[in-house]
């Protein structure tokens, strides 16, 4: 046990330093005389080991509050090998799959005791890359996610660090990298299938952005359904993720009598579309089917409930952490694509034609 006179010590020298307007420097033996324990004892509360009784580690904590102690984290980590946090880099959060990508990442990492830095980079280069890894190195993390919808990976000018471990969400990387991805494929065939099987001589597509991943394969995938299919693909109509993109691409396809289903890249587009339907007098579903991809959190409230293709992000994050740990904990990436499911979600807005 510690003497009073200690404690008084521990105290006054806290009482000192804040008095001189300098950030508390207290050590881990200042806290323990305070609190009348062992530095071990604080150590363990410190680290959020069991052990401890609740009264103790009250105490504990109160003596680290009033001293202004905080706990050594860079110590701890290098002690450790590890500093506990997963680096996320990514190009956009202006889009549903990147939000909530993050998101899923982010949740994940926390149920399994990690935190996440995320670093957003301007513009998708090989130098904005390999910058973005070399401040995610001085920031401390274990591995690195990056979000990357770009065509840029299966660039062969780009390549990532290889002393660090990666794992890539949502691009074409082939066989060089860990990638977890949605079955962006699997998914566009269900919904022009759909759109099929309820009687339409064919589907247009509101395809997304030139360079996007997810956008390319969800077009082949169109367009190859429809060719197995027999039928002829129409022109492809493109927006840029935007619900405005998707109004004025919908502006064009509401003109076209021919036009009876739609097949759209993501909600937010065909948001926009059913707007413009709306305003050129084309009902949905009975003049216009419509679908979606991405099945966001407002879809069921679209006029009229939008049929989309589900995502399961939380799937997605959830493979993304298992993979960098398993790397971290391995030591080596296991290379190739795993595929998340789809699934189709039928609501309102899409129907037979007229006959």
């Amino acid at each position: 046990m510690e003497t009073a006179e200690g404690v008084a010590g521990a105290r006054d020298a806290g009482t000192r330093r804040r008095r001189a307007g300098r950030v508390p420097t207290a050590s881990m033996a200042d806290v323990a005389r305070l609190a009348g324990v062992s530095s071990q004892t604080v150590s363990r509360v410190s680290n959020g080991y069991a052990g401890v009784t609740e009264e103790t580690r009250r105490q504990v904590l109160a003596a680290m509050k009033e001293l202004g102690y905080r706990p050594n984290s860079a110590a701890r980590a290098l002690k450790r090998g590890e500093f506990r946090t997963i680096g996320v880099i990514t190009f956009t959060l202006g889009t549903t799959g990147n939000v909530r990508t993050l998101e899923a990442i982010a949740t994940s990492a926390a149920s399994e005791g990690y935190a996440v830095t995320l670093l957003p980079v301007a513009v998708p280069t090989q130098d904005e890359v390999r910058g973005a890894f070399s401040r995610l190195e001085e920031l401390a993390v274990d591995a690195v996610v990056v979000i990357m919808e770009v065509h840029l990976l299966d660039a062969a000018s780009l390549t990532l660090p290889p002393h660090v471990q990666v794992v890539v969400v949502d691009s074409d990387a082939g066989d060089h990298y860990t990638v977890v991805d949605t079955d962006q494929a699997g998914g566009s065939r269900a919904a022009v299938r759909h759109l099929l099987d309820l009687g339409h001589d064919t589907v247009w597509h509101l395809g997304g952005p030139e360079g996007s991943f997810a956008a390319q394969r969800r077009t082949d995938a169109w367009r190859h359904t429809l060719t197995e299919a027999g039928r002829t693909p129409p022109p492809l109509v493109r927006g840029d993720w935007s619900a405005e993109s998707g109004y004025r691409a919908g502006l064009e396809l509401a003109a076209r009598d021919e036009c009876t289903a739609v097949f759209a890249a993501n909600d937010q587009m065909a948001l926009g579309l059913l707007r413009a339907l709306h305003e050129r007098g084309r009902r949905v579903p009975e003049d216009v089917s419509v679908i979606g991809f991405d099945d966001i959190a407002e879809a069921g409230s679209f006029l009229p409930p939008l049929t989309t293709v589900h995502q399961d992000f939380a799937e997605v994050g959830r493979l993304c952490v298992r993979a960098v740990l398993r790397q971290m904990r391995e030591g080596g990436p296991e290379r190739g694509t795993t595929l998340v499911p789809t699934r189709l979600v039928t609501r309102a807005s899409t129907a037979p034609p007229r006959t």
